[in-house]
């Protein structure tokens, strides 16, 4: 379908700045199934963006074949949910995605972030946002600009660079994240499956126990690599490459034979597809539950 453009033209609206309300017979229960119906006619639908019901407002909101026109005073609604929707909105507007990408409201902007109709412009605005979280959405989109993921290598938040790191396609953002000096962000590397062979081996040799875990348990090592490891120093290496889906089977019986039995009983015991794996997935941006809890998108309060 094609882009909504958000264009100049006469609005209908009073004088605050949102659209008029024209009162539509029926109570709310009639006016959502208007607001829902496709066969209603565009002009219907400025008027419902204006119903005093936010659950109509709502049902405007999330309409891909809503008129720009109609989703801009939406984009203000004192109901969070409603601004939300249209932030989802795949037919919003750039220019209605770029205020609300600067929304008072977090679960607002983090719901831009994954509306696939971003484009460079809204990605320029997350990459100066001061909200963390935010950015470090920006940091796991695929198709990012390289002056924009060369800002984020450097950016004061080391979950940023950490997920930079993991969800990175750029060679030479994986390279220079390499070197980063805090310990997270290259663990965040060794779980990325598209580093090098090169980068692995580097990785290998790490000096940190938690990055070389890291890295046993995400991604296919050269048999030069997992003979190193097979013999690492640290017990918790050893033990998360027994325990990991991405080890081969004759390594696998080689730490059976480990010096450790904690190591050894995990070789033996390993059933492939028991859960053990840290197989990297693509991230579920700004989705909010029904219940509220502290945190991250997925479980953070309004």
């Amino acid at each position: 379908m094609a882009k909504q453009q958000d264009v100049g033209g006469p609005d209908r609206h009073n004088g605050s700045g949102s659209t008029a309300y024209r009162e539509i017979g029926g109570g709310a229960d009639a006016r959502l199934a208007l607001a829902q119906d496709p066969a209603t006619p565009q002009m219907t639908l400025f008027d419902l963006a204006s119903d005093p019901s936010p659950v109509v407002r709502k049902a405007v909101a999330v309409r891909i074949d809503a008129p720009a026109q109609a989703l801009r005073p939406l984009t203000r609604d004192p109901d969070r949910d409603v601004r939300e929707a249209v932030a989802r909105n795949p037919s919003t507007s750039i220019a209605n995605l770029l205020r609300l990408v600067k929304d008072a409201d977090r679960w607002v902007r983090w719901a831009v972030a994954g509306n696939p109709a971003c484009d460079e412009s809204v990605r320029r605005v997350m990459s100066e946002a001061p909200d963390k979280e935010l950015r470090g959405l920006l940091a796991e989109t695929r198709e990012l600009e390289p002056d924009l993921a060369a800002k984020l290598i450097d950016d004061v938040s080391p979950e940023v660079r950490e997920r930079l790191a993991t969800h990175s396609h750029d060679p030479d953002v994986i390279t220079a994240l390499l070197a980063d000096r805090t310990v997270r962000v290259r663990k965040g590397v060794a779980r990325n499956p598209r580093t090098t062979a090169e980068q692995r081996r580097a990785l290998a040799q790490d000096p940190v126990v938690d990055v070389r875990a890291a890295l046993v348990r995400a991604v296919e090592l050269d048999e030069a690599d997992l003979e190193l490891l097979v013999d690492d120093r640290s017990v918790q290496v050893r033990l998360a490459m027994a325990k990991s889906e991405v080890i081969p089977a004759h390594i696998r019986h080689a730490l059976e034979r480990d010096p450790d039995e904690t190591v050894a009983s995990a070789a033996r015991e390993f059933r492939p597809g028991s859960g053990n794996s840290s197989v990297v997935r693509a991230p579920r941006v700004g989705h909010r539950p029904s219940g509220t809890a502290p945190g991250r998108p997925g479980g953070a309060a309004r």
